[in-house]
């Protein structure tokens, strides 16, 4: 059994007064930090005081209320620039396809389109072309359907001159990806897409997508599977797992869905 490190009491009951403030939707009276962090209001301002002389909080002097200070900001932002999406989602890839039993993918958005950037087959291998460098399809597969939901109308043109340079081809492609409003808008209250046997039959697929601090795509979570072992309903085992795998990277890359 792993031994509990012991840490530096003071330090760890003024990070609360932090936890809490970070919580909230923005600046915070005195009481209600208190509250919030569970202490007296006048402990809670000592901790306060010093917070402000290191920038890590500061307080307006006209209304009282005390927020993140500048030191925060730059903390934030350096943790954010050494940030690396793809590596931070290959480690929780590996441990959904092991919960799971399913073969896994990250995709991020190329030049092409929706790009394979990870693939893990699981221990039941499926017959599906995929690897690094594999593009996906907008309008068919799970992982471009997500990409189609949440990226810009411009994204998606360039992709299509990149990939259709025949007129006619990138009209025909248009009117596919706008038959998928509905559904498009179902991902992105749902936030998650699904496969069933198609582009390749006999074969299903959940992807979610992953946002950065921003609130921008930064890549698609995606398991996929053999349909006899691969239960496709909503609120399935390895959907919920697909979802919340997705939500966990966001989480670790500063997304916070109030924004």
């Amino acid at each position: 059994m792993a031994k509990t490190q012991r840490g530096i009491q003071s330090i760890d009951v003024g990070g609360r007064l932090l936890q809490a403030l970070t919580r909230s939707d923005g600046a915070m009276m005195l009481k209600e930090l208190a509250e919030a962090a569970d202490m007296p209001p006048a402990k809670a301002h000592a901790y306060l005081v010093s917070f402000c002389k290191l920038g890590l909080m500061e307080q307006d002097a006209v209304s009282g209320r005390y927020d993140l200070g500048p030191l925060a900001l730059e903390l934030g932002l350096v943790s954010l620039n050494r940030l690396d999406a793809v590596k931070i989602a290959s480690a929780e890839m590996s441990a959904l396809s092991s919960r799971t039993g399913q073969s896994t993918a990250i995709a991020v958005w190329g030049n092409y389109g929706p790009t394979i950037v990870r693939f893990e087959q699981s221990v039941r291998p499926i017959h599906v072309n995929m690897r690094t460098g594999t593009v996906m399809q907008l309008n068919q597969t799970a992982t471009g359907i997500v990409f189609s939901a949440f990226v810009t109308p411009a994204q998606i043109e360039t992709a299509l001159a990149a990939t259709s340079p025949d007129a006619r081809q990138r009209a025909t492609a248009r009117r596919a990806l706008a038959a998928l409003d509905t559904e498009l808008a179902d991902v992105r209250k749902r936030g998650l897409a699904r496969a069933q046997g198609n582009p390749v039959p006999g074969v299903n697929a959940f992807s979610a997508p992953v946002f950065d601090h921003t609130g921008e795509i930064v890549l698609a979570l995606t398991a996929l599977g053999s349909a006899a072992e691969f239960d496709v309903n909503w609120t399935s085992p390895i959907a919920q797992d697909v979802k919340a795998t997705a939500q966990l990277i966001s989480t670790r890359l500063g997304y916070r869905q109030s924004r």
